[in-house]
């Protein structure tokens, strides 16, 4: 019984403990955009997607030949 009583109260102080300090971490707002800027900017701005897109494109291309190699090594057996 002590047991279950000592770890409520770890578990209530852990939870206390997480709520409170929870608000201290938060940062800081974003500054507001500069005077002259257009208000609804896509969310990547111009982020490009080429280096993702190359990686993505291999990485199937790759997935595709072992699948095939699989395949055929199935059939020779």
């Amino acid at each position: 019984m002590k047991r279950i009583i000592r770890h409520m109260i770890l578990l209530a102080f852990l939870v206390i403990a997480f709520v409170f300090t929870n608000p201290i971490l938060a940062g800081e707002p974003p500054p507001p955009p500069p005077p002259g800027s257009e208000g609804d900017q896509p969310g990547g701005g111009g982020a490009s997607i080429g280096g993702g897109l190359l990686v993505l494109l291999s990485l199937s291309a790759g997935y595709g030949l072992k699948k095939l190699y699989d395949a055929r090594r199935k059939l020779d057996e």
